[in-house]
């Protein structure tokens, strides 16, 4: 899947351009992709995946599922947040 995140690269800025108009500053691509990657993980869903359905899947992304995984990922303290600090 990571040689794929440059390819992909302009719909996670879309993305993240979306976030920020929303008033969510802090949205970086980084983030918006590795909240994607737990997302596919979960589903079980690495393999299979298509070009195509990965940006469906980015387009489709909402800040209600970005910020749920930002704090989860905040309460376990993972690397993301470590670097910020």
């Amino acid at each position: 899947m990571n040689e794929w995140k440059k390819e992909v690269s302009p719909a996670l800025e879309s993305k993240r351009d979306e976030f920020l108009l929303l008033g969510y500053n802090g949205a970086t691509m980084d983030e918006i992709w590795e909240c994607l990657l737990a997302r596919f993980e979960r589903n079980n869903e690495l393999e299979e995946m298509k070009l195509h359905q990965l940006v469906n899947e980015i387009m489709r992304l909402s800040v209600n599922e970005y910020m749920n995984w930002l704090t989860i990922h905040a309460y376990k303290g993972t690397k993301t947040f470590e670097s910020k600090a």
